[in-house]
């Protein structure tokens, strides 16, 4: 009987395909995307070390208060705005993105844009 293959089994093998390629070094770490249905995380990760350098989140307390009223997309941005501002803090100005298998539309697409715009390269 053959296997039955989800949304989330596909994204999960984009993903592994992407990260054959993409790796993060401590001079270019690595820009991770995690999206659910509600929420969007964001980690910069220093793959040669396996640490996690800077992170942020939808349910970051410091941004919860900030949400009120906003899109998704919206949200996504300032995700996107607040992790290059806390990247810049720790000295990291280029990162590598990694979409995590998600296509480059919508939230992804808004947070990577929210980075750019504060001065995060990739």
């Amino acid at each position: 009987m053959a296997k039955k293959r989800t949304r989330a089994d596909a994204r999960k093998r984009r993903h592994l395909r992407i990260r054959r390629k993409v790796t993060g070094t401590p001079k270019k770490p690595r820009l991770n995307v995690y999206r659910s249905l509600n929420e969007i995380y964001v980690q910069v990760i220093d793959d040669t070390k396996g640490h996690t350098l800077v992170s942020t989140s939808t349910i970051d307390p410091s941004l919860k208060k900030k949400f009120k009223g906003m899109t998704k997309k919206e949200k996504a941005k300032l995700v996107g705005q607040t992790i290059a501002d806390r990247a810049k803090e720790k000295g990291i100005k280029s990162v590598v993105f990694d979409r995590g298998g998600y296509k480059y539309i919508g939230r992804v697409a808004a947070l990577a844009e929210g980075a750019r715009e504060n001065g995060l390269q990739f």
